[in-house]
């Protein structure tokens, strides 16, 4: 279960090293940028961000533009980084960043410019 303790940076920065390697520490929360390949992969993300968010009632700053979302995230409650942050982060990471297996009966998003909506790390 999650608790309010506010991490230290040391231990933020330790942690998204080790867990979330595409997320940042800046100004007192931790970050993503997410590129897309234009406003409809970006209102994709914010959406899936949202709901996420929602179901987690656990609610990010979101900064879109045309091609890229910043998800930022910190608990206000506890004016800092707390494992609710870290967890969140990790399911809108796993979700957006989503593709099926190789040997998976579902195909994927076919390897063409027409199609591509997020670009991936």
């Amino acid at each position: 279960m999650s608790t309010d303790k506010i991490h230290t940076e040391a231990e933020i920065r330790q942690r998204l090293q080790a867990e979330l390697p595409h997320w940042y520490y800046a100004d007192g929360a931790i970050h993503r940028e997410y590129r897309t390949s234009g406003w409809k992969g970006t209102l994709m993300v914010i959406n899936t961000v949202g709901h996420l968010a929602e179901a987690a009632w656990h609610h990010p700053d979101l900064h879109a533009s045309y091609a890229r979302i910043i998800v930022t995230l910190l608990t206000h409650s506890a004016n800092g980084v707390t494992d609710k942050d870290f967890e969140l982060a990790r399911k809108i990471e796993d979700t957006v960043t989503w593709r099926p297996a190789a040997d998976s009966a579902l195909e994927g998003t076919p390897d063409d410019a027409r199609y591509e909506y997020i670009k991936y790390d």
